[in-house]
């Protein structure tokens, strides 16, 4: 899915999806355009908690997911790379294990008002 922000300033919320949707230890992403290039991002709910990341590994640059929505370890318990099965905590994107221990997922603010999930762009 191609979203565009709503607004063109330097920073804007984008409606990403309704929070119903987004069952317990599940995943959504998206492609979202800023500045005209496409940025792959992704949607988690952790009992009732959500957080958005930027959907790109720190160490080589790929994308996390096995397949669409899957970014999950086995056991649930992280954000695991496809790739070299990098390790990162849900709540601070904090790799744990593997090349880029110590780095970071790129996080996003979200919001939620009305049952929507909306996550701020900056350019």
């Amino acid at each position: 899915m191609l979203f565009r922000p709503l607004q063109i300033h330097d920073m804007s919320w984008l409606r990403l999806i309704e929070k119903m949707s987004l069952n317990s230890y599940s995943a959504r992403e998206f492609t979202v355009e800023t500045d005209n290039l496409p940025v792959n991002i992704f949607v988690i709910n952790i009992n009732n908690n959500y957080f958005a990341y930027e959907n790109r590994c720190p160490h080589t640059g790929v994308t996390l997911n096995w397949q669409p929505d899957q970014f999950f370890d086995i056991e649930n318990h992280f954000i695991q790379c496809s790739t070299h099965g990098a390790l990162f905590r849900f709540d601070d994107g904090y790799c744990v294990r593997g090349p880029c221990a110590g780095s970071k997922l790129r996080s996003l603010p979200l919001k939620i008002e009305n049952n929507e999930i909306y996550v701020e762009l900056t350019s």
